[in-house]
């Protein structure tokens, strides 16, 4: 057994892995979800501010991605009002806030890797 694991495998919303990361990757992995809760950790923002903050992000994507993330609690939805057009905010939960140190470490390791071996612009 790994030192860092309390068990063997872990289970977590009705699915077992193989270790925690597993767990951490499902809910924050891939392309798109830190990047989006990135920009949701200040203020909620409505689905064409986040569109707009990520440039080459698809509609259908961005949609896909903030319905995994609200279905697995990172991110909530509200709707305002009662016909169209209507007001949709996503923002942060509790949840999601919790990972907030390891995003400022990636962001941090991001600033990083750009200084040494690539250049901002």
């Amino acid at each position: 057994m790994k030192t860092e694991c309390i068990s063997e495998f872990v289970n977590f919303n009705d699915k077992t892995y193989s270790c925690p990361i597993s767990v951490a990757m499902n809910l924050v992995g891939g392309k798109w979800k830190a990047v989006i809760i990135y920009h949701l950790q200040h203020e909620p923002k409505r689905f064409s501010e986040l569109r707009s903050d990520l440039v080459s992000v698809t509609d259908t994507t961005l949609t896909l991605q903030l319905k995994q993330l609200e279905m697995d609690g990172l991110v909530s939805r509200r709707v305002f009002g009662d016909k169209p057009p209507l007001k949709t905010l996503y923002s942060l939960t509790d949840f999601g806030q919790t990972f907030l140190p390891a995003l400022r470490a990636l962001t941090q390791w991001g600033n990083q890797v750009v200084t040494e071996r690539g250049q901002f612009m």
